[in-house]
């Protein structure tokens, strides 16, 4: 429990320095955008304005699903962090619509703009946002994830920055921009789907993937003194706290020392397998109501 509670702090810390790190870094590229006379800064810092509110939002539902279990919700508040998810999911999947549109548009009506003062931007972007990309890439939560992303996305996006910059400051060809600008929204939407197909996968209870309930249940069967296990269900709170449920029979004539060896052997295979939170209900060979799964007739 201390190292879950530890993970969850500092998760919510990365995504704090996220935030921070996003919105003053706008507050300069609007600075930027006038001085360069740059309309890409400009709407860059538009986006990053409003991906500031999003990281916000991220990092407030990160620290609400540390508190633990209530009578509202008893299992905690774990899957608060996947709202976070989705949420900074959909923001990255409008933001990177808009600047698709914005650059088949720019193809057809190419702008001139300070090179040079775009490599310099670029340059003191690529640092900023490249620092909190640092400080979240070894994040495990869906939501240091999904900021992860995000921020990568800024980063690419600088590097397209100043790979256009230094290349428009030789040559005349304004379309380099937007072609660049292409290839890393088609990137960023790509892993969105990912990071969202898992996170949906999560809230609908999907076995982890990291589990095989089919061995997991072979596992349980030949534990000492029991008959069979039956009604097995693991699902994952947020992606790293994995449940299990299961119906443990024993053998006829077993001792109370019996099953209590038997339930910490199966926690110990549980454990052993990544998930944290056990719930076992002990029967005899004799009871009739057996189901592997929650739709099949007990």
């Amino acid at each position: 429990m201390g190292h879950d509670h530890s993970h969850a702090d500092g998760a919510s810390k990365n995504i704090a320095f996220a935030f921070f790190l996003n919105f003053f870094f706008a507050l300069i590229e609007v600075a930027g955008g006038i001085l360069t006379n740059s309309i890409a800064i400009m709407s860059d810092a538009i986006h990053d304005f409003g991906d500031s509110l999003s990281l916000g939002v991220a990092w407030y539902l990160q620290r609400v699903s540390k508190k633990k279990g209530d009578g509202k919700y008893s299992y905690g508040y774990k899957r608060f962090s996947l709202l976070g998810s989705v949420f900074i999911s959909l923001v990255l999947v409008v933001g990177s619509l808009l600047i698709l549109w914005e650059s088949f548009q720019r193809f057809s009506n190419p702008q001139q703009t300070d090179a040079s003062g775009m490599v310099v931007l670029a340059v003191l972007g690529i640092l900023v946002n490249g620092a909190a990309v640092i400080r979240l890439k070894k994040g495990k939560s869906h939501n240091e994830k999904a900021v992860f992303l995000h921020m990568m996305e800024d980063v690419l996006g600088w590097v397209a920055v100043l790979i256009g910059g230094v290349i428009m400051h030789f040559w005349e060809l304004p379309f380099v921009d937007p072609l660049l600008s292409v290839l890393i929204s088609l990137w960023v939407l790509s892993n969105v789907y990912r990071n969202l197909s898992s996170t949906i996968s999560i809230m609908l209870q999907h076995v982890p993937e990291t589990i095989d309930i089919s061995l997991l249940e072979k596992e349980f069967g030949i534990i000492e003194n029991s008959d069979s296990v039956h009604d097995l269900h693991v699902w994952s709170m947020d992606g790293e706290n994995h449940v299990l449920s299961v119906h443990l029979v024993m053998k006829e004539g077993v001792t109370m020392d019996d099953i209590n060896r038997a339930k910490m052997k199966l926690k110990e295979i549980a454990a052993k397998n990544g998930i944290g939170h056990v719930t076992i209900e002990v029967e005899s060979s004799n009871e009739v109501s057996k189901c592997r799964y929650f739709n099949e007739p007990c």
